[in-house]
């Protein structure tokens, strides 16, 4: 790949989301104040000894935002890794057995589709305790039914070509097919489906902690933020637009990435690819 057809909206992407990860990697050196240190007076506004000023309860805003970007992302990056191994597993066998596998699968996966998914995440974490494995695991299972969906398309695409053909006449099982003739193939389109999951766990994940069943307090995540400092907008408070500010700026970021991936590879040959 040749860094010089990289185009400049990638570059800020790539920036962008490099910076979030240096922060949040780097956060207890980063930031000046603790986590959860009271430090000042609530709301009080930026400059002095406070960058972004405080919050609603005179926490550093500064510092939240720094260990904020490391729940985030952590959470938004599990899930999705975890989505993408389940859905790509389950899809991928879907393709492959065809039949009853298939359809069970895939109507076991419409059947989960139906179903609006922040209801279903509301009414599933308001039931089962409030631990962090517990979220990431119905983040991840609620969006492995789209990973199912696109990586059912592409398999399918694939599994009759001719060289999937020959490995089934020569005898290989279905991990093989899989793991060896499929997957290559498909991993440009999967890798920018990936980078767009990523994105919506992140804005999934600041929805639930803004309705109070996201990260717990006192933790700092991005949309927990917003949540607490939203009453502030009332007083011209700006406390509760930065963290929002933060998410959107990194959704963009991951946005602009996927967006250049994608024109990238318009063909599902981009696994064994040059480009």
């Amino acid at each position: 790949m040749n860094l010089r057809s990289i185009p400049l909206s990638a570059w800020i992407g790539i920036a962008g989301i490099a910076i979030t990860i240096l922060c949040a990697i780097f956060a207890p050196v980063i930031a000046p104040y603790g986590e959860r240190d009271v430090v000042g007076d609530i709301w009080l506004p930026a400059g002095g000894d406070f960058l972004l000023g405080t919050d609603n309860l005179g926490r550093d805003l500064f510092s939240r935002l720094i260990y904020g970007a490391r729940t985030t992302i952590f959470v938004a990056l599990a899930a999705t890794v975890l989505s993408f191994s389940l859905g790509m597993i389950l899809s991928f066998a879907a393709a492959v057995m065809g039949g009853f596998v298939d359809q069970f699968f895939s109507r076991f996966n419409d059947l989960m589709m139906a179903i609006p998914t922040l209801i279903f995440a509301l009414v599933v974490l308001a039931v089962l305790p409030q631990h962090l494995w517990i979220l990431i695991l119905v983040m991840a299972v609620l969006d492995s039914t789209r990973v199912f969906r696109i990586g059912r398309a592409v398999a399918l695409d694939v599994a009759v070509m001719e060289f999937v053909e020959a490995a089934r006449l020569r005898g290989e099982g279905s991990l093989w097919i899989i793991f060896r003739e499929i997957l290559p193939n498909t991993l440009s389109p999967l890798l920018a489906e990936f980078g767009l999951r990523f994105a919506f766990s992140i804005l999934f994940l600041s929805t639930l902690s803004f309705l109070g069943l996201g990260i717990q307090p006192p933790a700092a995540d991005w949309g927990g933020m917003v949540k607490d400092n939203k009453d502030g907008i009332i007083f011209g408070i700006s406390a509760a637009l930065i963290p929002g500010a933060a998410i959107a700026t990194l959704a963009i970021c991951v946005n602009l990435v996927v967006d250049w991936l994608m024109k990238r590879t318009s063909s599902l040959k981009g696994g064994r690819g040059d480009a």
